[in-house]
């Protein structure tokens, strides 16, 4: 590597009163407490939970593309007044449905909100209505009510649309388009739902189609399965184009194709029966309930301004971004290929994530993890393909290579950078990119 130190980073605002930075020889930071007369290579800086850096400028301008969407939602016309929801807190979803769904002129749902809580007195300037998008996210994405379920055995935190809803619900499609609506509505209100969802269903919302990546933070056995048959031939397999599904504990065989139980998997057909799978496993079986969650999406945000964000941008439009904690990060996280705690390159980066805006964090969590969702009790709780799995940043490649990321393993394969700059210039792209960069290779 080359010695060219002291180098320019980031300010990240004064130290506390007493410290002071230097640099070793090697070019790494160290830190000296002259109160206490200790030397430490940790940034004191991490223990201040005000700490910010500047927002990072990236091409796709999140915040214009918000303004630009803000300015352009339509005006609810031919109504006045304020859209009022009396509701009790034990019973807030059924309420929220019976008057959310008995709207029948669209327009009363863009006009303000007025929410009351039985028996409590309160002027809503808005909290009211934020508690109240809160308390039905619990409610609507609970998967004990079963529309929705967790993506994983292991994952309690990212939801997907539950395919055998109707046997839970027989009225599930009405419960989908109002919480559509209702979704809808916190978009259109500045609001956001206290859930994540997978990738696929972003994706969908956004009429984009589905990629074997995406796969791979959802369902790792699907993923892996058929990443071998992608790159080997499955004649020996003795596959067919069908699919067995668990249903309630009984084994359903369902074709991919007509008489798709008959048609062999080949080497020549093998993409077409891998995009079918991928079809099946996301589109498919849940397309009418996607299709009543769409339409009552669609009825308070028009669906052709979403259009503007990518799916990345859409998880941050409708559920926000939670407070990431760069100390509880740091300290969960591991490294490999020669790398550790105090390598310049992970000084480096660290010193870059506390830059980073908190929208900017979430997009590298995101790029690494497949989610910006940070686990209940933080991150010692993230969890990978087989279990738990620490944030793990591994060194890899030469300083030509964008960072890559594995998102079925929570990690970063992070080349050994020259400079600080030129780490974060190749982070930020690869992040920008994640749709090409992303990925086992």
């Amino acid at each position: 590597m080359k010695n060219n130190f002291p180098m320019i980073v980031d300010d990240l605002g004064p130290l506390p009163e007493g410290w002071e930075e230097r640099f070793h020889t090697d070019g790494r930071i160290f830190f000296i407490d002259h109160n206490s007369r200790i030397t430490q290579w940790e940034d004191p800086r991490l223990n201040n939970p005000n700490i910010a850096g500047p927002a990072v400028p990236y091409s796709r301008d999140y915040k214009r593309k918000y303004e630009y969407l803000k300015a352009k939602l339509p005006k609810p016309a031919n109504v006045s007044g304020k859209f009022e929801l009396k509701v009790s807190r034990a019973n807030i979803l059924e309420d929220c449905y019976r008057i959310i769904s008995a709207v029948t002129r669209v327009d009363i749902l863009r006009t303000k909100l007025w929410v009351e809580f039985d028996g409590e007195e309160v002027l809503d300037y808005g909290g009211a209505s934020r508690e109240l998008f809160f308390l039905l996210s619990k409610e609507m994405f609970n998967p004990y009510y079963g529309l929705f379920e967790y993506s994983a055995v292991r994952d309690n935190y990212t939801l997907q649309i539950n395919p055998n809803s109707g046997v839970c619900n027989e009225d599930h499609l009405s419960y989908f388009k109002f919480i559509g609506r209702v979704a809808g509505m916190a978009v259109y209100h500045g609001k956001l739902l206290d859930s994540f969802f997978i990738r696929p269903f972003y994706k969908m919302m956004l009429g984009k189609p589905i990629s074997l990546k995406d796969m791979e933070s959802v369902d790792s056995e699907y993923y892996n399965s058929l990443l071998w048959i992608m790159e080997n031939d499955p004649a020996d397999l003795d596959l067919r184009f069908s699919i067995d599904e668990d249903l309630f504990g009984q084994m359903q065989q369902r074709d991919l194709k007509p008489n798709g139980s008959e048609i062999p998997v080949t080497q020549e057909n093998k993409m077409e029966y891998i995009n079918l799978v991928i079809q099946w496993r996301f589109v498919s079986r849940v397309e009418p309930q996607m299709n009543a969650f769409l339409e009552g999406f669609g009825e308070v945000v028009p669906m052709h301004l979403i259009k503007l964000f990518d799916e990345n941008e859409l998880e941050l439009l409708m559920c926000g971004i939670g407070k990431i904690d760069v100390k509880d990060w740091k300290q969960n996280t591991v490294y490999k290929g020669s790398y550790h705690a105090n390598h310049i390159v992970i000084q480096w980066f660290w010193r870059m994530v506390m830059s980073f805006s908190n929208e900017m964090r979430a997009r590298l969590l995101q790029f690494v993890t497949g989610t910006s969702r940070v686990p209940m009790n933080g991150f010692k709780e993230l969890y990978g393909s087989n279990g738990p799995q620490l944030f793990t940043i591994e060194k890899w490649g030469t300083t030509d290579n964008l960072p890559r990321s594995h998102t079925c393993f929570n990690r970063l394969d992070l080349p050994p950078y020259d400079s600080y700059q030129e780490l974060r210039d190749r982070l930020i792209k690869a992040i920008e990119g994640s749709e090409t960069f992303g990925g086992v290779d």
